[in-house]
């Protein structure tokens, strides 16, 4: 499976800039992709306004993202701020070729921020089948907690989109590493660059781990798209050469 990594720049709650922009770059791509990611609330930036910027299921941004999938005969995932029967989500899209969605809330708000105050925390896990791969897509502050993230369900993929600012990168590159060794996955992490209406500067470091922790990506701090192709028999052979997702711990979240 191939898989574009979109490191860009976000325009401050402007949706129609965004879009374009995400547009140009994918109709752009040197090669096709199985599938498009997108950083953290790709049409707005990380904003704590959602009052101001909130779309519908039914909104311009998810029948564009629907539209385009549909044109490029691509999947393309990246969370949004969504409305739904009166509460405001940070909220995942998965966009099959087809123009089928499934949609994964953000579970760990972002209190430092104030994400919480004004964001309805999701409680379930999304598990996608795709291209014969299974892809379990989680949003920014849910890297910092293993437990929700762990490989229970016996997933090939785990991807994080972001908006994960430069004071802490550290934390994003070992945390991305650290999922992706004790999950024995493909671990992608996506993220933005440049300086957002908070004053926070951003500096990438989208990349893609591989499930013994190798780097098939290293971090980027460039604006541009990134490919890379994930081969699902190389980590079917390894995880059943060394077992060790077989010795987990079983358990439930309360």
């Amino acid at each position: 499976m191939k898989i574009a990594l979109v490191q860009s720049p976000l325009v401050w709650e402007t949706p129609e800039a965004n879009r374009n922009y995400f547009e140009e770059k994918i109709h752009g791509m040197a090669s096709t992709a199985d599938l498009v990611v997108l950083p953290e609330m790709f049409a707005t930036g990380f904003t704590m306004n959602p009052d101001a910027v909130a779309e519908t299921m039914q909104g311009e941004t998810v029948s564009w993202m629907v539209a385009l999938a549909k044109a490029q005969n691509c999947a393309i995932t990246g969370s949004l701020v969504i409305k739904d029967e009166g509460h405001f989500y940070n909220r995942l899209l998965f966009v099959f070729p087809s123009g089928d969605i499934k949609t994964y809330d953000k579970r760990h708000l972002f209190s430092l921020a104030g994400e919480d105050k004004v964001y309805a925390s999701g409680k379930e896990k999304l598990l996608i089948e795709y291209k014969g791969f299974t892809i379990c897509p989680l949003i920014c502050y849910d890297l910092r907690f293993p437990v929700f993230s762990r490989n229970t369900e016996g997933y090939d993929v785990l991807i994080y989109v972001a908006n994960w600012p430069k004071p802490r990168m550290l934390a994003w590159d070992s945390l991305l590493k650290a999922r992706a060794i004790e999950n024995m996955c493909y671990t992608i992490g996506v993220n933005r660059v440049g300086k957002d209406d908070n004053n926070l500067d951003y500096i990438g470091h989208s990349q893609v781990v591989d499930f013994l922790g190798n780097y098939l990506l290293e971090p980027q701090e460039d604006e541009a798209v990134f490919m890379v192709e994930l081969d699902w028999q190389a980590m079917l052979d390894t995880r059943a050469k060394l077992n060790f997702l077989n010795d987990r711990d079983a358990f439930t979240l309360g």
